[in-house]
């Protein structure tokens, strides 16, 4: 261990982030202190949220400092350790990517089981992006079987999974958006029902693809995918509303949706949602979706990018769509 590499942010982007946004910047490998541990990161996770905490905001989550590492959920090997719970060698799952190495409490490290399921996979369906397709699809949206269920972005970590578990749990029909025709032709090998190229027009694709009606919406994108599933609703239809990638870096108000009167007559549900406020489910999630991969019922794709010097153009990547599955970075 004899050098550490980090990447910072250069700079508040306005609109999308450039390469220019970043900086990477050696320091030396960090010496725990009593209770603490250094972790050789093995894989970051780069999330679209972390586009919000680049400007200088109020949210629900503090904005990143510039000048300063970027953080996020990576998962690596304890390489040193000044605590009696968590042992060298040990694989840790925690909040400080963006490095190679991370010097962190050891009471934010939480242990995963290498053997269970390739570490990566605790970033994506075993971690983060699968509570939150499981808690927004069955307890946030409240779907029921034989309901039909519409996902936007569905080829991305949480789409993809999100489709699939509501057919695990006896949705009648599932629909799923996507932007090429390679992504849709991997929706429909994941079972969703329908899919379609978004670039063809969300509302009459959605039409087509659903002409009774859905009844639960899992938005990941807002703008005229939310109006097109507003349109689209059955009566006390439910839409979670997990993110809007369309409007991450737009420097303008968006056009849509322009029909929220709907809501009233049909009497909808809109119910925004952050993951961490459904912990209570994780010993249930973990449970079902480590079932479901043992059994062969559940699949989940991965883009890796190699490299933390390449984590920048990683992350842009996911904001324009190139990844399916889960966006990683191997460190």
């Amino acid at each position: 261990m004899t050098g550490n590499r980090e990447i910072h942010l250069a700079n508040r982007p306005q609109g999308w982030p450039t390469e220019d946004t970043f900086r990477l910047v050696e320091t030396d490998v960090p010496t725990p202190g009593p209770g603490q541990l250094v972790v050789r990161n093995q894989y970051l996770s780069v999330d679209p949220y972390m586009r919000g905490r680049m400007n200088d905001v109020k949210s629900y989550v503090p904005p990143f400092a510039l000048d300063a590492p970027l953080d996020g959920a990576a998962v690596g090997e304890v390489v040193a350790s000044e605590s009696p719970d968590v042992a060298v060698g040990d694989t840790v799952l925690h909040g400080l990517g963006w490095r190679e190495y991370a010097l962190l409490d050891a009471t934010s490290a939480r242990p995963v089981d290498p053997s269970l399921a390739p570490v990566s996979a605790y970033l994506g369906v075993l971690g983060m992006p699968g509570l939150t397709a499981y808690a927004g699809l069955l307890e946030v949206a409240a779907m029921k079987p034989g309901e039909t269920v519409f996902v936007s972005a569905a080829a991305g970590a949480v789409g993809s999974l999100v489709g699939q578990i509501a057919k695990l749990k006896g949705a009648a029909r599932v629909v799923g958006s996507a932007g090429s025709p390679a992504k849709v032709e991997r929706l429909r090998a994941l079972g969703f029902d329908a899919a379609f190229d978004y670039h063809d027009g969300v509302r009459e694709s959605l039409q087509a693809a659903a002409p009774d009606g859905i009844d639960v919406y899992f938005d990941n994108v807002g703008g005229d995918h939310l109006e097109a599933a507003i349109s689209a609703m059955n009566l006390h239809g439910r839409v979670a509303v997990c993110g809007m990638i369309a409007q991450y870096n737009a420097t303008e108000p968006p056009a849509a949706p322009r029909n929220l009167t709907l809501v009233i007559g049909k009497r909808l549900t809109l119910r925004g949602f952050l993951v961490n406020d459904h912990n209570d489910m994780r010993s249930t999630f973990v449970s079902d979706v480590s079932g479901w991969l043992r059994e062969g019922k559940l699949s989940y794709d991965e883009t890796v990018v190699d490299g933390i010097e390449n984590a920048p153009d990683a992350f842009l990547g996911l904001l324009r769509g190139d990844n399916v599955g889960k966006m990683l970075v191997k460190v």
